[in-house]
Formats: C-alpha cells, structure tokens, sequence
C-alpha cells in the first residue's frame, strides 16, 4: 500500500506542480488503484508513471472546485479508449454526477465499462471484506471532505513449525486451521485453528482530506491514522491569509497532525507563490511541530508503513 502523488499545486497547474490528485495504490491488497480527486491533467501525469487507467476502481472526490475534478472527463473517456472493461465508481458529494453526465453526455463520450456514481454526505461511503471508507464534511467555501480508509485487521500467520512439531504435514488440514476451524486427526487428536494462528496484523489506516481551514472533524478523521494527507496551501506567516481563503498554513497542518496522534504527516496542495527554494521552509515550519512532515511534491511517492499500535 502506497501513495503517489500525482499533482500537488492548488488552484492552477504550475511548471513545478500540477492541480490535485493522489493515488492509493492497492495492488497487493486488490490489484486496484484508488484515485482522490482528479484535478486537469491527471491522466497526463499518469503516462509519466506505471499506473494503468483500468486497474482504477474508485475514483474519491472531496469537492467540486475545478482544481480538483476538471481531469476526470478525460480520464473516463480515456480509460474507455485504451480497452477499460472493468467497473468504476466514483464517489463525491452532491453535484458530482451532474458534473460527470453532462460532461459524457454532451461530448458524446461513450463508456465501455460499467460507471456507477455515489453521492454522499457524512458517513460510511464504502465497506467490503477488506476495507472502510468514511467521509467528513470539513470547513471551506464549498461543501469539503475528508476521507478515512482503514484496511481491516488481516489475520495472523499459520504456525507452520508448531504444526509439524505435532506431526501435522502441509495439507488441506492448514486451510481449516488458518480459517479458526477445529479438526480431528486420524490418531484421535483434535486440532484448535485458535492455537495455531498468529496474533492478528492491525489494519493501516490513512486520512486524505480535501481543502479546509482548521476544524475538529480534521483530527476525528485523523485520530491515529498511519498516514495524513493534509492540504498545506499557504506558510506559517500567511495564517490569516489561509483562514480567509478556507485552507490551512504548515503550521496548522502539523498541529493537527500532532493532536491526533498519527505517525507520518504528508502535505500538498501547495500555493504557486511558494517556488522550488521556499520548499524547504515550508517543511521546516511543519516540521519545527511534528517531526515526522514530509512536502510532497509531483510524483512523490510515499509507503503506508504498518504500525503495531
């Protein structure tokens, strides 16, 4: 599980950064990729990296500002192009599919492929055996989300050794015991699953939100996340700028960070008046609250680590 950043300018396309979108890549867990937002010239970005446009099962939307969906007319209509058979779904708040249907409709874009489009407001957006998606509306000029994934608890390994020790070799007897079953042997013994199973592997949770100014449904998104995505628009001097414009400073973002315990902050959506030499001060500043701050920039790419705790 990892993430890449495919543009992480806010408001216009720059020669350094591209408008917003950023890429869960989940090719161990599903053989997915999961896009959160698709600002102009995604799939452009796309071309630039191994991403292939039909292994894309959801696209997440936080709002509807251009500079984050002016990109995914063409990326449907492309991922039809190039042979995409397999369904897609995006999700968003209201407005979305409006947007998504005129935009296919009156460019006479025809999909090949299934496209469902979920609307949502606060809550559960997504569940599957595998993972959860919830949605928070935050505080900017539009209605503005943030997502939390969390991948559920995997279970634990198969003590191989423990079951050779008991005279028990490789075999359908291993598939029963790793599900939690009981089994009875040819000699008489019956065989807990429970005892022969690992302690479980916690699940990896990761919080990407859309833009905002600092509220509390940003750390209750957050709260113990092994990854925060949080948008970083303006610096630290520019604080009252951030709050009139509905976005966050360095310092916010890391205070936040620092609040809701997570282990690794990320942050993007970076003004074009911060050029290539104010990156570093940008990072200091967030850095200078929660050590562990990185800036992303284009292409950056970044591994959801697992944490015991």
């Amino acid at each position: 599980m990892d993430l890449l950043f495919l543009g992480t300018g806010a408001g216009m396309p720059a020669k350094a950064r591209n408008v917003t979108s950023v890429a869960l890549r989940l090719l161990e867990e599903r053989q997915a990729v999961w896009l959160f937002d698709c600002g102009e010239a995604t799939q452009h970005q796309i071309l630039h990296t191994n991403i292939k446009p039909r292994k894309i099962e959801k696209i997440f939307i936080t709002h509807m500002h251009g500079d984050h969906i002016y990109g995914l007319p063409g990326l449907l209509g492309s991922r039809s192009f190039q042979g995409g058979e397999e369904p897609l779904v995006i999700y968003g708040p209201l407005g979305i599919k409006d947007y998504v249907e005129f935009s296919l409709k009156l460019s006479y874009t025809h999909l090949k492929y299934p496209l469902e489009i979920v609307e949502f407001e606060d809550g559960t957006v997504f569940e599957d055996s595998q993972f959860k998606v919830e949605a928070k509306r935050l505080s900017h000029g539009v209605p503005s989300y943030g997502y939390r994934i969390t991948e559920k608890d995997l279970p634990g390994m198969l003590m191989v050794d423990k079951l050779k020790e008991a005279g028990v070799q490789p075999g359908p007897l291993y598939k029963k015991l790793k599900e939690g079953e009981s089994v009875t042997l040819e000699d008489g013994r019956t065989l807990h699953g429970q005892d022969f199973v690992g302690a479980p592997k916690k699940g990896r949770v990761v919080t990407i939100l859309g833009d905002t100014r600092t509220c509390p449904q940003v750390e209750e998104l957050a709260a113990n996340a092994d990854l925060l995505v949080h948008e970083s628009t303006f610096g630290k001097e520019d604080e009252q700028l951030a709050y009139e414009y509905f976005h966050s400073s360095t310092t916010q973002a890391a205070r936040a960070a620092l609040n809701a315990g997570v282990k690794k902050l990320v942050l993007t959506h970076i003004s074009a008046r911060y050029q290539n030499e104010d990156q570093h001060t940008l990072l200091s500043e967030a850095s200078a609250i929660f050590p562990n701050s990185s800036v992303a920039e284009d292409f950056s790419c970044f591994e959801v680590e697992r944490h015991d705790s």
